[in-house]
């Protein structure tokens, strides 16, 4: 588009530049040609007008000469004539003119004293006037001067006139030419491009083969050729990464997107894989006039989009952006991600009462603040559970229309938001392959003895095949939950529970992340990330940074972070105007009024701190607190020396494995709190207790003065942990084990 319009421009301002240069010649030649019909004119009326003096010049008689001066007066844009003495005096003029004479007296002496004939142009504000001289000779006598003056202010007329049709012709050849040439480089251009371009994007997402469509034109004829060999070539490749995925199927220990594809066809027979969850992978929000995608702050979207990229199929969720709607078709669909469509997002329509009571109330202030231990108390409101259970059969009810016909269909649910999805689905549908990952930790039987519904959220989980959690540790509770809760037959051996005929399995999945996704993000940078430009930009200096990247949550640790670099600091003063901490806080769960107070909280925190160690050109602690894109986490990522991901409880935190898979270069030291998840596959982290103040102060300092091989050691391990169990083999692991199950076994058969 731009280039087109630069095109347009330019040709515009080539085609009014010619117009005007041809236009000034040609008002300059009719200038010239009418001034010099003037002058002819003049000229003439001038012999014939001294013929008629002669006699009266001889005679003296100056009455005559006056009215012969009076006749001459507005005949053929003759404004009038004066008659002039041998010595200058006026002897007669007509009576139109006499106020020009006396106005132009300097310049017509000037003009009266020339030997010949003689002409000249006078302007004043009303009109142009040329003035022509000439002698008129009586008998035997000296010479008169006769004056003949000429209105020639239509000249100027004329000339505008001429510019106007000129400026009339630049203005339709410039409506023509722009017209002309949209609509050539539409035909010989966009259209053969767009061909172009999507028939790529169908050929690298897998949906086009064969040779190159024949294009418009043969402008393009070159690059078509080059590109139908490159299209060749790339489906060669294709084919042999297939070929050698499915190969290595049995043997190979590193899970690739390609791998994990090739397992999905094999062990579904080429059915689609469904995810569902309520966090959507791609959001639709309005910015200006136009709609943009944007990827929702969360580690469940992090974790789930390289599977559904990788295996295709569709992904169930709420819809949450305003603009979410705008760009589905009639059944809510659309192909995502969107430069690069591998899967479809099926979104969901929640009211804001159903969003209140299902998300914001029971799921967030009730089961969330319930399985994790951070000493806040859960709310459960009968209004809120009613929504719940509302939502979940909402979503019951979209599930089974994307389901429909197909048989034995793998659904992949998500998360404390559908605890009674799989029962439900299960009742509609018992060929149904129902696994259901649970990403945050589950608590001691007490503790979830606290909730007034833990028995239907019990039977709801059990309506599934298969159970995921974190870690054993969250196997064993939910098993004891069960055990607790409802009367049902528990297999400690194989971690399996009978109810009602049916077996669910229960097994420890520790999610993990796409180890390639940093180096992809940083290509996608506009140059390499520097600490000291970093750090410029935020307005400060410093030697040493240290990380903090979380959703904004009472459970992420974040007010005992920035109390540890205080104390760290305290501890340590040489690092004062050394050392910085940057905090990147995703806003979450805005709604809930424990999250208001939360985050005043925190901004009084880090407020006082700075302002304690207030400094020049330096702060102790920068919070950002807005949603930071992947490219934007990766520069901080690779900038830090230390990174802190302290949870007071968190099911996994793939903020830990994020900066491990992006420390490339092998440096940074990962302070890792010891409930996190990720402390049992991170060993070589630095494992504190977030509560111990004192502890991660000292970790904080033990991280910068950590010798190089030490730190190049911890992370070498730690890499190569992720490297072979990333995101790929968490979803082949756990779509194995859902495929392996025999159905026969849940139905009762």
């Amino acid at each position: 588009m731009r280039i087109t319009l630069r095109l347009i421009f330019s040709l515009i301002l080539a085609v009014v530049g010619v117009a005007l240069i041809s236009a000034w010649f040609n008002v300059r030649q009719e200038r010239e040609k009418l001034y010099n019909g003037a002058r002819d004119g003049s000229a003439l009326l001038a012999e014939t007008f001294k013929e008629s003096v002669r006699g009266h010049l001889a005679a003296g008689d100056n009455q005559a000469l006056q009215k012969l001066a009076d006749k001459f007066q507005y005949q053929k844009q003759i404004e009038g004539v004066a008659i002039y003495a041998p010595d200058g005096a006026l002897l007669a003029s007509s009576l139109a003119i006499r106020p020009f004479l006396a106005l132009n007296a300097d310049g017509l002496q000037r003009q009266l004293q020339a030997p010949d004939s003689s002409s000249e142009l006078y302007k004043d504000d009303k009109r142009e006037m040329l003035v022509y001289a000439a002698s008129a000779r009586a008998l035997g006598g000296k010479p008169a001067r006769v004056l003949l003056f000429t209105d020639v202010s239509y000249v100027a007329y004329d000339l505008y006139g001429i510019w106007k049709r000129t400026l009339l012709r630049v203005l339709v050849q410039t409506v023509l030419i722009t017209l002309v040439t949209l609509l050539v480089i539409r035909w010989n251009f966009v259209g053969p491009l767009a061909q172009l371009t999507d028939w790529m994007k169908k050929l690298r997402i897998g949906e086009a083969h064969g040779n190159m469509p024949l294009l418009k034109g043969d402008i393009f004829a070159p690059i078509a050729r080059e590109a139908t060999t490159l299209a060749r070539n790339l489906q060669a490749a294709r084919s042999a990464a297939q070929k050698e995925a499915r190969l290595r199927q049995e043997g190979e220990s590193l899970w690739t997107p390609e791998r994990l594809k090739e397992l999905i066809k094999m062990k579904m027979d080429g059915r689609p894989l469904f995810v569902v969850s309520n966090r959507e992978p791609y959001m639709h929000i309005t910015e200006g006039k136009e709609i943009k995608a944007i990827v929702p702050a969360g580690g469940l979207v992090t974790a789930l989009d390289p599977i559904l990229k990788a295996a295709g199929g569709t992904w169930i969720a709420h819809g949450s952006g305003e603009a979410d709607f705008e760009v589905t078709d009639g059944k809510n669909r659309i192909k995502v991600p969107p430069e690069e469509p591998a899967y479809t997002l099926r979104r969901v329509a929640l009211t804001k009462e159903e969003e209140d009571g299902y998300y914001y109330g029971f799921s967030n202030e009730g089961i969330w603040p319930l399985c994790h231990i951070a000493h806040i108390r859960p709310v459960f409101r009968k209004e809120d559970w009613q929504y719940y259970y509302d939502v979940n059969r909402k979503f019951c009810d979209t599930v089974l229309e994307e389901i429909e016909g197909i048989k034995e269909p793998a659904v992949l649910i998500q998360d404390y938001h559908f605890t009674l999805l799989p029962a439900m689905l299960k009742a509609a549908r018992p060929d149904a392959r129902v696994a259901v990952f649970w990403h945050i930790p589950w608590p001691n039987p007490e503790t979830f003895g606290i909730c007034p519904w833990q028995k239907e959220l019990v039977m709801g989980l059990l309506g599934a095949d298969l159970i995921g959690f974190q870690t054993q540790f969250y196997c064993n509770n939910f098993l004891d939950t069960v055990d607790r809760t409802i009367e049902s037959r528990i297999d400690w051996e194989h971690f399996s529970v009978q109810k009602e005929g049916h077996a669910t399995l229960v097994k420890p999945f520790p999610i993990s992340v796409d180890f390639s996704q940093p180096d992809r993000d940083t290509a996608k940078l506009p140059e390499k990330p520097d600490p000291a430009k970093v750090l410029k930009d935020l307005g400060i200096k410093a030697e040493k940074i240290a990380l903090g990247v979380d959703r904004i949550d009472y459970t992420k640790g974040m007010l005992e972070r920035v109390k540890a670099v205080e104390r760290f600091l305290e501890k340590y003063p040489e690092y004062v105007r050394k050392f910085t901490f940057i905090q990147l806080g995703a806003p979450s769960r805005t709604h809930i009024p424990q999250y208001h107070r939360f985050l005043a909280e925190l901004h009084a925190e880090v407020d006082r701190i700075n302002w304690r160690f207030k400094a020049k050109d330096w702060k102790a602690i920068v919070f950002l607190e807005k949603h930071h894109d992947h490219r934007e986490i990766t520069k901080y990522y690779k900038i830090a020396d230390a990174c802190l991901v302290t949870s007071l409880h968190d099911g996994m935190n793939l903020v830990a494995k994020e900066f491990v898979a992006a420390s490339d270069d092998h440096r940074g030291v990962l302070i890792l709190s010891r409930f996190a998840g990720a402390s049992r596959d991170l060993k070589d982290a630095l494992i504190v207790n977030p509560y111990d103040i004192e502890q991660m102060a000292d970790a904080i300092y033990y991280a910068l003065v950590m010798p190089k091989t030490e730190v190049e050691e911890r992370m070498t391990r730690m890499r190569q942990q992720i490297h072979e169990n990333n995101i790929y083999k968490w979803a082949a692991n756990l779509t194995e084990e859902l495929m392996r199950l025999r159905m026969d076994e849940f139905t009762g058969v």
